[in-house]
């Protein structure tokens, strides 16, 4: 699709960071009612380890000069497996379109580069995006999955620390020992996740933007007689809002208590910190009971997201 007439595109640079963030929060005060964007996300992504932002970003901007739309391009995979991100306003279709010209051109051109035969891109998007889906379906995008974010309330009046199960020690990632313990237990709980891509520990620290965490808020649980079985890494994603980004527990350890416990341990942990209210993503389709959990515990929909995938080949 051509660019409209007093349209441009440009790379973005780290410079940029501000108004794209600027442009990521109008789209969520459309798509959820809420500024959801923090700067420091932004910049993070715009370092991001492995992005190249003079081929793998850009810039869309009205006739104005206005910034109208925002898309990014990922290799985290180095193999079949590209993500990308679009953040478009209202109304801005033709030039859309020409976003996805350049981003699906510039995933085939990683992915053949990673040596694949095709190349599998994944985009996520809010369930009811500012983004024209009819038109992706018209360049044979597919729905594949969605996602709930889940969100609850939460106070220390209401959110006392809990006591853990019977033979359950919960201790923070503070040490390197740890830290890898948790990448362990990660990539083990959630091997059969939808989605799930196997990392290294060096890959993991990159993916979850390592230096910014704070350790004292990931745990690993040990159980007597089993010894390290479950993983919670929690954060904050806005002033307010605290985010558990994952959860697992060993199969073997399951129905012990241990899940619900991690969870109102979260809840407990970052209320005490003064937030007023915790998140978490779960796939509508998983099978482990997470979502009754979450549920029985006050966790409702807040919104969903889905993601949409296409397959083209390098050849």
């Amino acid at each position: 699709m051509a660019l409209p007439d007093g349209m441009a595109v440009r790379p973005a640079v780290a410079e940029d960071a501000a108004a794209v963030c600027a442009l990521l929060n109008q789209v969520d005060e459309i798509e959820i009612g809420r500024a959801e964007t923090e700067l420091d996300e932004v910049e993070s992504e715009l370092r991001g380890e492995g992005v190249d932002l003079a081929q793998d970003s850009w810039l869309l901007h009205d006739a104005d000069g206005r910034l109208v739309g925002y898309g990014l391009v990922r290799d985290r995979s180095g193999g079949e497996r590209i993500d990308l991100d679009q953040y478009l306003l209202p109304d801005q279709l033709a030039g859309g379109l020409h976003l996805f010209d350049l981003m699906e051109a510039r995933a085939v051109e990683l992915a053949r580069r990673n040596g694949a035969e095709r190349a599998v891109l994944h985009l996520l998007l809010n369930a009811e995006p500012t983004t024209d889906t009819g038109a992706m379906r018209d360049r044979g995008w597919r729905l594949a999955r969605r996602h709930h974010a889940l969100r609850r309330d939460v106070s220390p009046e209401t959110d006392p620390l809990p006591e853990p199960p019977a033979g359950v020690r919960l201790r923070d990632c503070t040490q390197e020992a740890d830290r890898r313990t948790a990448h362990r237990l990660h990539q083990q709980t959630f091997a059969e996740h939808y989605d799930f891509k196997p990392r290294s520990y060096e890959q993991w620290l990159a993916d979850i933007n390592a230096d910014t965490v704070d350790w004292t808020r990931v745990w690993v649980a040990e159980l007597d007689g089993h010894g390290d079985v479950a993983v919670l890494r929690t954060g904050v994603r806005l002033p307010t809002l605290a985010w558990a980004f994952n959860i697992g527990v060993l199969p073997e350890a399951r129905g012990r208590g241990l899940g619900g416990y991690l969870l109102r341990h979260f809840f407990a942990v970052h209320a005490a910190d003064g937030r007023a209210a915790v998140g978490l993503g779960v796939d509508t389709e998983n099978a482990t009971g997470a979502p009754e959990l979450y549920r029985k515990h006050g966790m409702e929909v807040d919104f969903s997201v889905d993601t949409w995938a296409l397959v083209l080949p390098t050849a």
